[in-house]
């Protein structure tokens, strides 16, 4: 998708990505202007009332709210310099279903087992990371700087999960993230759709 202004082009060349940084931007902004209000309600996961329709939405748009604005571009310096081969390598719809189901899994976990609240897009910021290892399995390789980023990535969050107190990072939602990368990854070499996999399920 490409769009002129000025007679320059201007290459929208990764869907999905360059969307969600656009939601996340406007949950952003939204969020100062309500001093807060918007991620409390619709863009933080937390243990709430199960008759509440807000719960079970918020268990995936919690990827879309951050903190503040080093959270956010924190995050996207990341999801934009992985995400965009992602997206090629899988396809726009598999893409968009790994980041739902990310997301979805981390809400679910952090309603069920903690109490904290939590936002931010940095689970979805794992699995991408630990997914772009498996990218080039396929065609017989793996390229070393992705594998030992990966390393590094999740033995980092392991050690701080077992020596450091409770702090505004959400280690767990990053394990969970790198282990959904890990599953979709294996799942990739042998399918070629997520659509597949959820339609036979119902």
């Amino acid at each position: 998708m490409t769009f002129n202004i000025n007679n320059i082009k201007f290459d929208y060349n990764s869907v999905v990505i360059i969307s969600y940084l656009f939601l996340s931007l406007l949950a952003w902004f939204l969020n100062i202007i309500t001093k807060g209000k918007t991620n409390e309600y619709f863009f933080s996961s937390y243990r709430s009332s199960l008759l509440s329709p807000l719960t079970y939405i918020r268990l995936i748009t919690h990827s879309i709210g951050h903190a503040n604005w080093d959270h956010l571009v924190h995050n996207f310096l990341y999801i934009l310099l992985v995400g965009p081969m992602i997206e090629e390598k899988y396809g726009s719809i598999n893409l968009l279903i790994m980041l739902l189901i990310t997301s979805l899994v981390i809400g679910v976990y952090n309603s069920l087992f903690t109490k904290y609240s939590i936002c931010g897009a940095s689970g979805n910021v794992y699995m991408l990371i630990v997914l772009s290892s498996f990218a080039n399995i396929s065609e017989g390789k793996i390229p070393i700087t992705v594998l030992l980023i990966l390393i590094f990535y999740v033995i980092s969050e392991l050690k701080d999960k077992i020596t450091k107190k409770r702090d505004n990072t959400y280690h767990d939602g990053h394990l969970l993230g790198a282990l959904c990368g890990i599953l979709f990854g294996i799942y990739f070499l042998n399918h070629n759709s997520l659509l597949d996999l959820i339609t036979g399920l119902f």
